[in-house]
């Protein structure tokens, strides 16, 4: 998308700086960063006049931090003999508390310092990051616990820092700046604000001297400061116009809620081709490095495989199915996958997926649970379901509260050696050959490094990028370069001999690392992606119990447990009970954030309520009680209330009221984590299958007028917004596929046919349990529609039966778990030949 955007330049030295839109001198083209952090957009601005080049303050890219950086990860949790203490310590966050004994006077976002602000007429700086951040630590060290840069951040400055996961409507606001006068963005993110919260400079890391061509922070701080004493007026003037410019940028209207008829049926098409010509043949992944997960693109890519082998395009969908389960597979081969503990880093730094950024998000890992799950749906191949396996053991294992909330995320940093202040990034996860003889020795020690590509000097050497800066020198981080087979003809063995020595020697290896100083781990449970986790447990619980068909995969090495498939709903069900014990007022029905020893004062946005809804959909249609549904329903309506634009369509990131907020954000770009929009999109459609009459005509009506609104969008770039295509596609489709299983829901019966029917790969059908001789059921039904309990009652006998029903007409009623499976593996539409009409089953 092409827009102009006005923009002037204070020149100070070799960087300049926006602050002041004053004539239309540049313009700006919008594009996505597709592989990034998963900002909302990029915006890269060329001047037109001489001498006024713009440079992007980001640290280079793939830059390593220096091998003798330290960072203080608990601050104010373990030491009471600290010089100094700032307001920080009162705070629940985690990333807030690291920063609670720097030098630096910082302050919480909030109405504290505002006041301070207006009152002394000073800018604010304001710093936004996490607590597993990276480059956050370098210049917390660098600058922050820096007494010279403190004293200059204090005289001139208010000072705010900011969780972007606490608060990601401030970090959206101000990152839409960064990206739109820097040309890209990151965290840290730094940014110079009037007392009126106005941005008028921004960047990401400043290192704290001049470098490189690049100003230090120090410097920074002393030219802003002389902008501010001589042009305060202006800069302030500027600031106002650059909202009105940043508002105008990101506004999102449709005035007719009608979709036009060609972009639900070319959805997916469009983005799935522009998918497909930065695709990796050789390694998988679409893109170059850094190399990214980005579970959306695989949602798309398989659902683009579905349509195709409706279609009956063989060649073309197995061509299309090849790029998804490729990538799967490299990635699980990769060193971006935690071989030892389960689980998978950020993202890795070169072609070969092998070396991470080794922060751990569960963002990812509940994601990339559904990615697998679906993989293993369709191909039906043990490695994939391991994969879901590990990845879910995992977070029971070391991301989960006691009373059943999931954690945010584990450092990539840590201590080398107990006891030791110095941390590097990816200690507590590389090996030296030497460790590895001790651990297993000789002869297992040779077969797990043939296949793991363990070296004497180190393995950090497939490519250029995997180790420019030789911090990994004589270190290895574990990929496997070697099939299975290959290890078992080198040495003799079966590969099923092969399979159990490697899976001795990952728990050995597991019990040496259990004893290194772990990385820290950000202990806040954020409501939206608890709800991505929700739903990853509850579809496994289901989805594996197909493992039990295949003798082969129902055997599992470490870091795989092997529980019974059951325990991953309870794990589900309890992650939402928490939820909705520790976050959810039941007067207001509103949610908060996050809960770390008490909930945050954060209240829920547009994401929170989007992915629980999600989760709690999967969830009941894993489980069947009805109380989940219910609480979908009943958050839907806080979502409609508090985030609709309902007259210009979709959602807001924010709800109205909170004045600090400059600007009300419809976020649409699928990144890292999907767009609320996107999200909320695809669950307005689903609900609508669920329920009846005027609540069904409501949610359709909702996501169309969204979908309506992003249209444009999807036509110049499809690419920014896989699961928007997704929700497109949804729409195409006149009735979803329903099945409903009626009869006693406890019985065995039941469960057998409410496994089968998840069995299918089928992104279109939603599942129905219903008993109807459970009063809250019958309650639940009469009231959302009364059509469904009417056919669940109509099987006399009490009988566990599957309906299955599309197009207003249904098959004939099953018992039999095997018929149901094949019966939803058949693609082509229902048939009146063998169907008979679906007395009542709504649209």
């Amino acid at each position: 998308m092409l827009s102009t955007f006005r923009c002037g330049f204070v020149r100070i030295k070799t960087q300049t700086f926006c602050i002041n839109p004053l004539q239309p001198t540049f313009s700006q083209l919008l594009k996505t960063n597709t592989y990034g952090h998963g900002f909302m957009r990029i915006c890269r601005i060329a001047a037109l006049k001489s001498g006024y080049l713009k440079r992007n303050w980001r640290f280079p890219t793939g830059a390593i931090r220096p091998a003798s950086m330290t960072t203080t990860m608990e601050a104010g949790a373990k030491s009471s003999s600290h010089q100094y203490t700032n307001r920080l310590i009162k705070e629940h966050s985690p990333y807030l508390l690291q920063h609670a004994h720097n030098p630096v006077d910082w302050y919480p976002w909030g109405e504290e310092a505002f006041q301070k602000a207006r009152a002394e007429e000073k800018p604010i700086f304001l710093s936004v990051g996490y607590s597993t951040c990276h480059w956050c630590h370098v210049m917390e060290v660098e600058s922050f616990e820096n007494e010279e840069v403190a004293k200059l951040l204090n005289e001139w400055f208010v000072s705010i820092k900011v969780d972007r996961e606490e608060r990601p409507d401030v970090d959206k606001v101000y990152m839409t700046y960064v990206q739109a006068t820097q040309g890209s963005g990151g965290w840290p993110m730094s940014v110079f604000l009037t007392p009126e919260l106005k941005p008028f400079v921004g960047g990401t890391y400043f290192s704290p001297e001049d470098k490189f061509g690049r100003l230090g922070f120090k410097t920074v701080l002393r030219k802003v400061k002389e902008v501010w004493e001589s042009k305060k007026d202006a800069v302030c003037e500027a600031g106002d116009q650059v909202v009105q410019q940043l508002s105008l940028l990101t506004a999102a209207n449709a005035s007719s809620a009608d979709v036009m008829d060609d972009v639900p049926h070319q959805a997916v098409q469009l983005c799935a081709n522009q998918l497909a010509k930065g695709y990796d043949s050789d390694r998988g992944g679409f893109g170059g490095p850094p190399k990214f997960p980005r579970p959306v693109e695989i949602n798309l890519i398989l659902r683009r495989y579905k349509r195709l082998d409706q279609a009956g395009k063989e060649t073309a969908a197995n061509k299309v199915l090849d790029m998804a389960l490729s990538t799967l597979r490299y990635m699980a081969r990769g060193g971006i996958h935690d071989h030892i503990g389960g689980g998978f880093h950020r993202y890795s730094v070169d072609e070969h997926w092998h070396v991470p950024h080794f922060e751990k998000m569960l963002y990812d890992q509940a994601q990339l649970v559904n990615a697998y799950l679906d993989a293993f749906a369709i191909w039906k191949d043990a490695q994939f379901s391991a994969v879901a396996r590990d990845i879910l053991d995992y977070l029971r294992r070391d991301m989960t509260h006691p009373e059943g909330g999931i954690f945010s995320a584990e450092d990539a940093d840590s201590a080398e050696s107990e006891g030791t202040a110095r941390k590097k990034e990816g200690a507590f996860y590389i090996w030296t050959s030497k460790e590895i003889e001790e651990v297993l020795g000789k002869e297992r020690a040779e077969i797990f490094m043939y296949h793991y590509y363990v070296k004497p000097n180190g393995n950090c050497d497939l490519s250029q990028m995997s180790d420019p800066h030789k911090e990994f020198q004589g270190k290895n981080v574990l990929i496997e370069q070697q099939e299975l087979s290959s290890t078992a003809a080198k040495f003799g063995k079966s590969k099923e001999e092969i399979a159990e020595i490697l899976g001795l020697c990952r728990r050995d290896i597991y019990a040496v690392r259990c004893k290194r100083p772990r990385p820290h781990l950000d202990d806040k449970v954020i409501v939206a992606w608890n709800g991505l986790a929700i739903s990853a447990f509850s579809r496994a619980s289901r989805i594996l119990r197909a493992e039990t068909k295949d003798t082969k995969s129902a055997r599992y090495y470490f870091p795989v447990t092997g529980c019974d498939p059951k325990e991953y709903l309870i794990a589900a069900e309890r992650a939402a009970a928490f939820i909705k014990d520790k976050l959810y007022d039941k007067k207001t029905k509103k949610l908060g954030r996050s809960f770390r020893r008490g909930p945050s004062k954060a209240p829920g946005f547009l994401d929170d309520y989007a992915f629980l809804i999600a989760g709690l959909i999967d969830l009941y249609e894993a489980g069947g009680a009805t109380k989940w549904l219910s609480w979908a329903i009943d958050l839907q309506a806080s979502q409609d209330d508090l985030f609709l634009d309902k007259v210009g369509g979709g959602y807001f990131s924010t709800a109205e009221g909170d004045s600090s907020i400059l600007l009300r954000i419809k976020d649409d770009y699928d990144g890292a984590e999907p767009s609320g929009n996107s999200v909320a999109a695809v669950n307005l459609i689903r609900l609508s299958s669920l329920v009846a009459a005027e609540q069904q005509e409501l949610y359709r009506r909702t996501a169309e007028h969204l979908l309506a609104v992003f249209e444009k969008r999807v036509k110049e770039m499809a690419i920014a917004v896989p699961l928007m295509c997704c929700a497109y596609d949804l729409l195409s489709i006149p009735s979803k596929r329903q099945v409903l299983i009626a009869g006693p829901k406890h019985s065995r019966d039941f469960d057998a046919l409410v496994t089968a029917s998840h069995m299918p790969f089928d992104p279109d059908k939603v599942i129905i349990q219903v008993d109807d001789r459970d009063t809250k059921d019958q309650d639940f039904w009469k009231v959302h529609n009364p059509s469904v309990l009417g056919m669940a009652q109509k099987n006399p006998e009490g009988k566990a039966t599957a309906y299955v029903c599309q197009n207003f007409m249904c098959h004939h009623p099953t018992s039999d778990p095997i018929g149901l499976e094949e019966l939803l593996r058949q693609s082509s539409a229902l048939k009146p030949s063998t169907s008979q009409p679906a007395a009542g089953v709504s649209k």
